[in-house]
C-alpha cells in the first residue's frame, strides 16, 4: 500500500507542474489545500508560484501601458500621423514611436518568459515522476 500511495504523491506533484498545459493556476491551488503529504504540498506551491510567473508580468505590463498612454496618449488622432498615409506605413510623433517600440519589448519579454516557465514547469514534472 506505501508503494501505491508513494506513486499516487510522484503523479499528483507532477500533475500540477503539468497544469501548465490545462488547468493553470486552478489545480496547484486545489493540491496545495487538499494534499496532506507535505512533499505533494511542496511541488504544488513551487508549481502555483511558476505559474503566477506568467500572470504577473502581464498584468503589471498592461497597467503600465494603460498608465503610460493615458498620461502621454497617442500624439495626434489622425489616420495620417499613425501610419496609414499614402506613402506606406511611417509614424510621425516620436511619442508614438516609444510607445510601440515599449509594447513590443514587453511583448517579446512575455514571450521569453512564457517559454522559460513553460519549459520549467515539464522539466519539473518529468523529474518527479522519474524520482
Amino acid at each position: 500500500m506505501e508503494v501505491m500511495n508513494v506513486n499516487n504523491n510522484r503523479v499528483l506533484s507532477s500533475l500540477c507542474y503539468f497544469s501548465v498545459f490545462f488547468a493553470g493556476l486552478i489545480l496547484p491551488l486545489i493540491v496545495f489545500f487538499v494534499a496532506n503529504e507535505p512533499e505533494v504540498k511542496r511541488h504544488a506551491k513551487r508549481a502555483f508560484l511558476s505559474h503566477l510567473l506568467l500572470i504577473i508580468p502581464t498584468i503589471i505590463g498592461v497597467i503600465i501601458f494603460i498608465v503610460v498612454v493615458m498620461s502621454f496618449g497617442f500624439q495626434s488622432s489622425s489616420y495620417e500621423s499613425i501610419g496609414l498615409n499614402s506613402n506606406g506605413l511611417s509614424y510621425s510623433s516620436s511619442g508614438d514611436t516609444f510607445i510601440i517600440i515599449a509594447w513590443l519589448i514587453f511583448i517579446v519579454f512575455e514571450v521569453i518568459l512564457s517559454l522559460a516557465v513553460f519549459i520549467w514547469n515539464i522539466v519539473q514534472g518529468i523529474k518527479v515522476l522519474k524520482a
